[in-house]
């Protein structure tokens, strides 16, 4: 396909990562599943043609150093990177939250996406033809946050600060850098939140959800546009969460 491109997914052994990578290997693109646990990323590829495995730790700077190699070698260029790795973390406010919590969520949420854009942008700065696309997991919880949710909040806001300060570095070479904040997308992540999710009032009731499939839709059309086109932020959300009046 004349559009093929060359895609690195963090986080594609489940949930959104996983829905996506196949949405994108269905439309014939080159798409490299990284995350911590093999198995799920070969299941994640399901033998599908174009889909490649490089197990990655986020949160380590030379594990994200062997994943951009690993493209490099077989494939000489990234033309996008999905950061889309991450953890919800203790659900904690911050009178609560430990040493270890507050330490996970932001070395995978926040440093490991520093780590991956870092490696990314710089093979999209040397390659040829140059330029590429990066697209930062937000979510909804970088505007408002969840009751005892501290660390992924702050974590969620320092996306948000990442991806502006991207945006300003990088354009002047070809790069184009998004923000997607979902809110509520069916996954193994959020199954509670169906369920029963707590409210701001203190009250615990179930919140309407979407199904993944219409974010990786999104990213998908992301991806096709051409790099003179930007979309710095978006977000996809069910339409009757209660994010508009959250707090």
């Amino acid at each position: 396909m004349n559009d093929h491109k060359v895609v690195v997914i963090t986080g594609a052994g489940a949930g959104i990562g996983r829905v996506t990578a196949r949405r994108l290997l269905d439309d014939g693109h080159s798409v490299v599943l990284a995350g911590r646990r093999r198995e799920t990323l070969e299941e994640t590829a399901d033998g599908r043609p174009g889909a490649s495995v490089v197990e990655t730790d986020v949160t380590s700077s030379e594990s994200v150093r062997a994943l951009f190699r690993a493209v490099r070698e077989r494939y000489g260029r990234v033309d996008v990177l999905f950061n889309n790795a991450g953890v919800f973390g203790a659900t904690a406010s911050v009178d609560e939250i430990t040493d270890e919590a507050w330490r996970e969520a932001l070395d995978t949420n926040v440093t490991g996406s520093l780590y991956c854009a870092r490696e990314a942008a710089a093979m999209m700065r040397e390659q040829e033809p140059g330029g590429g696309r990066i697209i930062n997991n937000g979510s909804v919880s970088a505007h408002v946050p969840r009751p005892s949710s501290v660390a992924y909040t702050v974590s969620k806001h320092a996306i948000s600060g990442l991806t502006a300060s991207m945006n300003l570095d990088l354009r002047a070479h070809g790069i184009a850098c998004t923000q997607i904040d979902i809110g509520n997308a069916a996954t193994a992540m959020t199954a509670g939140i169906g369920a029963n999710a707590r409210q701001a009032d203190g009250s615990v009731r179930p919140e309407p959800t979407i199904d993944a499939g219409h974010v990786a839709d999104t990213i998908a059309h992301i991806v096709s546009l051409p790099l003179d086109v930007n979309v710095p932020t978006l977000t996809v959300m069910a339409r009757e969460m209660p994010f508009a009046g959250r707090g």
